[in-house]
C-alpha cells in the first residue's frame, strides 16, 4: 500500500556519519514527503551521497535515526528494498552483463514491473540492448541505471545525479520520466549539481553543506527576497528620483547606478510596475529594457555555500 500524499516517507534526525576523524554528515535533519520530487543539493563533499546511501541502507549511521517508509534501512532492509528503487552515482551493474538482460533480470525480481521493452525504447536504449555494460557510453550507462531503478514500480526512488553526462535530449526525457513517476504517486529523492534541474523538477529542495542542512523549502520559498525585489529600467540620464519616490509605495528605493540605468527596490508587484511606467509617461520618459529580477536557486546556493571551489 502506497503512502498517502504529503505523509513523511523519509525522516532523518540527528544523522552523523564519520570516516575516521572526519564527519561527512554531522547532525543532519531531513523530512521528505510522499508523492513529491525532492532535491538534495550541496557542493562536493557536503554529505549528499553519504546521506542518500544511509537512507538506502548501504551505510550504517554512527548516530541519529533514519526511517524510510517507516522502516530502518539497515535493520529492516529485507522489507524495505522491494519497495524502493535506487540509482547509484556509479556501479551497481555487472560489467559483462548485456543491457537488456540486466534490465529483464531486475524486472523479474518484482511482482508488477514496468514493460521492459517499452522502457528500453523510452530511454533510448533500443540500439544497445545486446551490448555489455562496460561497452556502453557514459550516457547509456546512466540511462540503464535509471531504468533499473524504476522498472519495479517502486513507492520511493533515490536518484543520485540522474542526468550527469546525458545529452540534452536524454536529459529532457529523464525529466519527463520523473514527472510521470510523481503523477503516478511515486516519491522521488534526487541529488543533482544542476540548479535548473532542481528548479524544473523539485517540489522541495534541501541544501546541505558541511554535513548539515543549511536551507530547506520550496524553490519559491528559498528564492524569495534579495534580487526578487528589484526592478530595473533604462532611460535618459538624470531623472528626478525624488519625484519618482513620492509616487512609489512607502519602503521603496530608487537609484541611478550608471547614467541612464535605474534600479527600483521594494515590494515588486504589478501595481508598482504600473506606477513606474505611469510616472515615466507623465514625465516624457521612454523606459527601455524594463526587467523584474528574482533570486535563482543558483544565487541562493552560492550565497549559502560560498563561491570558492571545493576539492
Amino acid at each position: 500500500m502506497r503512502s498517502v500524499v504529503g505523509e513523511p516517507v523519509v525522516q532523518v534526525r540527528g544523522l552523523v556519519k564519520r570516516y575516521g576523524a572526519r564527519a561527512a554528515v554531522n547532525g543532519l535533519d531531513l523530512t521528505f514527503r510522499a508523492g513529491t520530487v525532492s532535491a538534495l543539493l550541496g557542493p562536493n563533499g557536503a554529505g549528499k551521497t553519504t546521506t542518500i546511501e544511509t537512507c538506502e541502507g548501504y551505510r550504517r549511521p554512527d548516530d541519529g535515526t533514519v526511517r524510510v517508509l517507516g522502516l530502518d534501512p539497515v535493520a529492516d532492509a529485507a522489507r524495505l528494498r522491494p519497495r524502493i528503487g535506487v540509482m547509484l552515482q556509479s556501479g551497481g551493474v555487472y560489467s559483462g552483463a548485456r543491457a537488456q538482460e540486466m534490465l529483464r533480470h531486475m524486472a523479474a525480481l518484482h511482482a508488477n514491473p514496468l514493460d521492459v521493452t517499452e522502457l528500453i525504447e523510452r530511454l533510448g536504449l533500443g540500439g544497445c540492448g545486446r551490448t555489455a555494460y562496460r561497452r556502453l557510453s557514459g550516457g547509456q550507462q546512466q540511462r540503464l541505471s535509471l531504468a533499473m531503478a524504476v522498472v519495479g514500480r517502486p513507492e520511493l526512488v533515490f536518484l543520485d545525479e540522474p542526468t550527469a553526462g546525458l545529452d540534452p535530449q536524454a536529459r529532457r526525457s529523464t525529466w519527463d520520466l520523473v514527472r510521470e513517476l510523481r503523477a503516478d504517486g511515486v516519491t522521488t529523492v534526487l541529488t543533482t549539481h544542476f540548479m535548473d534541474e532542481a528548479e524544473e523538477l523539485a517540489d522541495d529542495v534541501a541544501i546541505v553543506d558541511a554535513g548539515r542542512v543549511v536551507a530547506h523549502g520550496t524553490t519559491e520559498e528559498l528564492c524569495r527576497g534579495g534580487a526578487e525585489n528589484t526592478l530595473r529600467f533604462t532611460g535618459r540620464p538624470g531623472l528626478d528620483l525624488g519625484s519618482l519616490l513620492k509616487a512609489l509605495p512607502d519602503g521603496s528605493a530608487a537609484a541611478e547606478l550608471t547614467p541612464g540605468a535605474y534600479r527600483i527596490g521594494g515590494t515588486i508587484d504589478p501595481q508598482l510596475l504600473a506606477t513606474v511606467t505611469s510616472w515615466c509617461a507623465q514625465h516624457g520618459v521612454m523606459p527601455d529594457k524594463i526587467s523584474v529580477e528574482r533570486h535563482t536557486l543558483e544565487d541562493v546556493f552560492l550565497e549559502l555555500t560560498g563561491k570558492e571551489l571545493r576539492p
